[in-house]
């Protein structure tokens, strides 16, 4: 997992369960990317951040991971700084 903490303490992560976000303070979401079933299989929308649209994935489990790991890579080549 990748969180990134800007110089005024704002934190950016991908949000998993893996982390009780409640016990470091209030949180805000928003939406990065859309896992969404298309014609063959599955595909990784990441244009909400203004990155591509991964696959085509036989399952949605793939596309999945390939949006997490692409939304690390995202955040640790220094994402919203």
């Amino acid at each position: 997992m990748t969180i990134v903490v800007s110089p005024d303490g704002t934190l950016t992560m991908v949000y998993t369960e893996e982390v009780d976000l409640s016990e470091v303070g209030p949180a805000e979401h928003q939406r990065a990317s859309h896992v969404e079933p298309c014609a063959g299989g599955w595909s990784a929308d990441m244009s909400p951040v203004g990155g591509p649209v991964l696959g085509l994935f036989t399952k949605r489990s793939e596309a999945l991971k390939a949006e997490a790991g692409w939304l690390n890579e995202w955040l640790q080549k220094g994402a919203n700084r």
